[in-house]
């Protein structure tokens, strides 16, 4: 049996996806390390796809089993581009 959720706010979404780019660009143009922009243009990219993977995937709305399941790609992302930074530098 399934439950109803109500409709999204996909304008609020929008909105909150068009702040955080303009913040990306913004980033861009900052006088700072290429490491720390580097690092801020991850994690900014990292927020916008949460977002859209919560509201306009409707991951939100489902089991934590299927978020995991989303979820499992990034992590051994993660840990394969750890595992292979002492072969880059």
């Amino acid at each position: 049996m399934t439950t109803a959720h109500t409709e999204p706010n996909y304008i609020g979404v929008f909105w909150w996806l068009l702040a955080l780019t303009v913040l990306e660009i913004a980033v861009i143009y900052t006088p700072l390390a290429k490491l720390i922009i580097v690092i801020l243009l991850v994690g900014l990219a990292l927020t916008k796809a949460t977002l859209v993977a919560l509201y306009f995937m409707h991951l939100k709305f489902e089991r934590s089993t299927l978020g995991l399941i989303a979820l499992t790609p990034l992590i051994l992302c993660v840990f394969l581009i750890l595992m292979l930074l002492p072969d880059i530098s």
